[in-house]
């Protein structure tokens, strides 16, 4: 069938267009993207007069609670969240029970997955057998299965010989690595960023330290092996410097950042709301801003969810028992918009489009983010100009909480298309 996406304004960041133009799609691939009011023939048409089409976005650490968390989200509930949010592809890390660390359970996600029909999915395979940091998974098994990467998820190797030994096996077929920086013991048990407001609250602290000591590690390890190591949710200005440092040095290394992190500080905790109980912690306002100038030079690749649907019963608690987590699947879009109206033109809607979409997909390695002909007809379509607000009323992860409860954000998805079907339409 022929789909033709009239009038919108296409923004594709990959190819650096920036028009309005009709987008024609064939056979699930983008066909041609041609000058408005060319004759459609007897195609379906959308009019996106007024509208961004853009490529569908490219989440890189969305949990989808299955199989074994049903209670918290399921893959139905989630993936279509992921839709209504313009996410047509996303990465979900190995922490499921089972936990991601063989073959059969990779294929069946993948199976579950595909069954529902919405976006895409790429699992991370587990490092670390139950991740429980002692001995290495099968890594080829897991990649040929569909794992694009694998990742310890919030679980740290504690022997350091251990880590050497999964990124040497991992250097040696060309996988790479996700770890969020944590040191073993420095802050574990913390809740908050280790500071005087968490002092003045009573909280036990997380120290930048714990990030830093942990990506010293990693780089004398990287030197070493030759590894390629992706680094997840980044959160302090100090952390982002190494990481400079390590680029300018040409380590094979790529980051990325919660999206509540480039808005959020800890003095949005407030009086210990639980819903700002994230891991990592909100950090200082000095962090804040650093996270959003490294975004803006590049040492940030890119801007994910983090999306971890809690329940009811393990988020209404005092703040440090409250699991850590909250829902973005459905306000990815809106803060990456966000970011781009508060920099107050410093940061283009390409720009801001880019670390959700090519540069996303660029560091996962997967083919995806992009609206150059022939690719995979995966897009979104939305309205910048609207606003809607955060309630969990209008949230369809069955994930409800999250620090925008509340809030009006930029941008309404009023599109989503996979592989050229509509998934999702308002």
């Amino acid at each position: 069938m022929k789909t033709v996406i009239r009038n919108g304004r296409v923004v594709d960041p990959a190819s650096g267009l920036d028009q309005i133009a009709d987008l024609v799609i064939e056979n699930g691939k983008i066909a041609a993207i041609v000058a408005t009011g060319t004759d459609a023939g007897d195609a379906q048409v959308v009019d996106a007069s007024g509208k961004i089409v853009a490529p569908g976005l490219v989440d890189l650490s969305a949990r989808l609670r299955e199989p074994g968390f049903e209670y918290k989200a399921t893959l139905e509930s989630e993936l279509q969240a992921a839709v209504r949010g313009g996410v047509t592809s996303l990465v979900c890390p190995p922490d499921t029970d089972p936990v991601l660390d063989e073959a059969g359970l990779v294929e069946m996600l993948r199976r579950r997955a595909d069954m529902q029909a919405k976006a895409n999915v790429y699992p991370l395979g587990a490092l670390t057998a139950g991740l429980k940091g002692e001995q290495l998974t099968e890594m080829a098994a897991l990649s040929a299965a569909g794992c694009i990467g694998f990742s310890q998820a919030e679980q740290v190797i504690r022997d350091t010989s251990t880590l050497q030994r999964a990124l040497d096996y991992a250097a040696t077929f060309g996988f790479t690595v996700w770890l969020r920086p944590q040191d073993p013991y420095i802050g574990m048990g913390g809740v908050a960023h280790s500071g005087a407001y968490a002092s003045r609250l009573g909280l036990s602290g997380v120290p930048v330290m714990a990030e830093t000591i942990a990506l010293h590690t990693l780089f004398e390890l990287m030197r070493a092996t030759g590894a390629r190591v992706h680094l997840c949710r980044v959160s302090s200005a100090a952390g982002l410097e190494l990481i400079r440092q390590a680029k300018r040095e040409g380590l094979p290394v790529s980051c990325d950042v919660s999206a509540h992190h480039v808005h959020m500080t800890e003095h949005d905790i407030g009086f210990f709301d639980p819903n700002a109980r994230v891991t990592p912690p909100f950090r200082s306002q000095r962090d804040r801003d650093a996270i959003r100038a490294a975004l803006a030079d590049g040492t940030i690749d890119a801007i994910c969810s983090d999306h971890t649907p809690v329940d009811d019963d393990e988020k209404l608690l005092p703040f440090a028992e409250a699991s850590p987590g909250a829902t973005g699947l459905e306000l990815l879009l809106s803060l990456a918009l966000k970011w781009s109206a508060d920099s107050h033109g410093e940061v283009s809607l390409s720009q801001a489009l880019a670390k959700i979409t090519s540069d996303a997909a660029r560091t996962a390695g997967i083919d995806a983010g992009n609206l150059t002909v022939g690719a995979a007809a995966d897009l979104c379509v939305f309205d910048a100009d609207s606003h809607w607000k955060v309630e969990a009323a209008a949230l369809s992860s069955q994930g409800k909480h999250t620090p925008f409860l509340g809030y009006e954000l930029p941008g309404v998805v009023r599109m989503t298309m996979v592989g050229g079907r509509i998934v999702y339409a308002v």
